[in-house]
């Protein structure tokens, strides 16, 4: 099928969330890592932990729809699903990629240890967003707007006080939906330059391969074939914001027969509504990956 797999990042977490992976394949990456994972609310406060375990279940249910002879056309992640969208391409082997995961929530952890975080606002424009995101900003105070996820829904990211104060504007100005977002960095801004620095020179020795489909840039919203944009897009795409709603308008133009939502959570419901309408969806949040198989191979065969 020509399917789109989307892979979100932090923020659908939940306790016992890995409790289908599988047993070999967690043992593995714990003593890869030489790290114990919780899978508890607790534990999801910390970075290293929320970051690998978000991971460790994207890779077992892209494990699993291979297995079951499925593999996608085009891949989107999402900040820090983009690790698990090059793995479903095969151009990030599994141990790299946990490994970088690994070393990627340490820097972003030891950065911004407190304070800083990340919100949304919903039912404004970027362009309003931005114009309040201005009258906060200052260098003792940090705050941009942030990834654009729908043509109506902004993030922010910076100091959490500076947050609130945007999302106390946003309310006053009309927005929908204004609130904090339970990320504990400020991710997709400048604030994350050098942390993206870092994590570059950490992934020189990472050899990733070209890609067996269409991989979907955060940073750009563009479609890319090659290793180096994928390597930007892994390296940078902390320091950029993700333009969620650009990938999708391009994913369209390549008219996917159908669309897997990967776990954790289900959060791009009203922009998949709006440029896919009602064409095929799974989401693995709320099914198994064999029903799953089962309806992507009857919808091949034009079986309703």
């Amino acid at each position: 099928m020509n399917s789109l797999w989307i892979f979100p990042g932090q923020g659908g977490q939940s306790a016992s969330m890995l409790q289908g992976v599988d047993a070999d394949l967690r043992t593995h990456v714990e003593d890869l890592l030489g790290l114990k994972l919780q899978d508890t609310d607790e534990a999801y406060q910390d970075s290293v932990q929320l970051q690998v375990g978000i991971e460790l279940l994207q890779v077992a249910q892209i494990d699993a729809m291979f297995k079951a002879g499925l593999r996608p056309h085009l891949v989107a992640g999402h900040s820090l699903g983009v690790f698990a969208a090059a793995y479903a391409l095969g151009s990030l082997q599994k141990d790299d990629l946990f490994r970088t995961v690994k070393r990627r929530a340490e820097l972003m952890q030891g950065a911004y240890p407190s304070g800083y975080g990340m919100g949304v606002i919903v039912g404004l424009s970027r362009s309003e967003v931005e114009k309040l995101v201005a009258r906060v900003h200052s260098t003792a105070h940090p705050v941009y707007a942030s990834n654009q996820n729908a043509e109506d829904q902004t993030a922010l990211s910076g100091e959490l006080d500076a947050i609130a104060q945007v999302v106390a504007l946003a309310k006053q100005n009309g927005a929908a939906r204004a609130l904090r977002l339970k990320v504990p960095v400020p991710s997709h801004s400048p604030l994350m330059t050098e942390v993206s620095t870092q994590l570059a020179a950490a992934m020189s020795a990472v050899e990733l391969t070209k890609p067996n489909g269409i991989y979907l840039a955060n940073y750009s919203g563009r479609a890319v074939r090659q290793v180096a944009p994928i390597l930007e897009d892994l390296t940078a795409n902390l320091k950029y914001p993700v333009y969620f709603e650009a990938m999708m308008g391009v994913a369209r133009d390549y008219q996917p027969d159908s669309i897997v939502n990967f776990a954790p959570g289900q959060p791009f419901r009203k922009v998949l509504a709006q440029k896919f309408g009602d064409l095929h969806q799974i989401n693995l949040n709320q099914m198994s990956v064999s029903d799953a198989a089962f309806l992507l191979n009857k919808w091949e065969r034009g079986s309703y």
